[in-house]
């Protein structure tokens, strides 16, 4: 960690600071501080290496708002991802974890950034903010919300019910099974969330298994039939067996009707 700035670094960040510019890449300031392209490059890498400024990628970096004051510097959460998806030209929504989080269904506080995208997969650390990065399909995004952070920048969260749906359909990926039942239905008693709402964006971004899942979940809450029957309409016949709690032996009472295992007792 560097703790004091030299004459390249303070030159670097108040030019920077002066023209309100967050992000600089190899070859911006080779002309403004007069320096060769192995010099720029030492003095941004050193930089990085000091937490003075975060490294996105290679040639794209963070930079403070303010100088330094010591200590190391480092991007929030929001500013983070939202310029490593600009970067890309990509889109993002914010799941998993983070979103369990947001709308109380866990008071777990994330110590990572969970982000279906289309762009980028795996991990990225951008300063101190470690970031877990799953790409899918472009028709795979959907179903979010914009808010704004603290800081007043823009964040893109999957929505409430998509948090749902997907808490049941990446159940491996977020180790949310079976606590999703709990939070749909009790988001279901509380009105937040509707069982036609939950029908639509099962249909839309879950697959077989979450549909047979959410699909006896309904059922057993009393749901309309028609919503019933919408669901039984996207499955094909089928005498394969699933468990409803995954990880669990499957025994127990079977419904055929969704080719679920009810095996709560396993």
């Amino acid at each position: 960690m560097k703790t004091t700035l030299g004459k390249q670094e303070t030159q670097l960040l108040a030019y920077l600071q002066l023209r309100k510019q967050q992000t600089v890449r190899t070859g911006e300031l080779i002309g403004p501080l007069q320096l060769n392209p192995d010099q720029e490059r030492k003095l941004l890498s050193r930089m990085a290496r000091g937490g003075l400024i975060a490294r996105v990628r290679n040639g794209l970096y963070l930079v403070p708002a303010q100088l330094p004051l010591g200590g190391a510097w480092s991007p929030d959460e929001i500013l983070a991802l939202n310029t490593l998806m600009e970067d890309r030209a990509g889109r993002y929504q914010i799941c998993g974890p983070n979103a369990f989080n947001r709308y109380g269904f866990d008071e777990q506080i994330p110590t990572r950034i969970y982000a279906y995208n289309n762009r980028i997969s795996g991990e990225r650390t951008i300063g101190a903010v470690g970031l877990t990065l799953i790409k899918v399909a472009d028709d795979r995004l959907g179903e979010t919300e914009e808010v704004r952070s603290p800081e007043g920048r823009r964040a893109v969260y999957s929505a409430r019910v998509r948090t749902l749906v997907d808490a049941v359909y990446d159940w491996s990926r977020f180790n949310s099974l079976p606590r999703a039942y709990g939070w749909i239905r009790g988001e279901l008693a509380a009105g937040r969330v509707s069982a036609g709402e939950l029908t639509r964006v099962t249909l839309r971004y879950g697959d077989k298994g979450t549909i047979r899942r959410i699909g006896l979940l309904l059922e057993r809450q009393g749901a309309a039939v028609s919503l019933l029957r919408k669901l039984e309409g996207a499955l094909a016949p089928s005498t394969g067996l699933i468990p409803w709690i995954p990880g669990k032996p499957k025994r127990g009472t079977i419904s055929r009707r969704w080719g679920v295992v009810a095996n709560e007792e396993a």
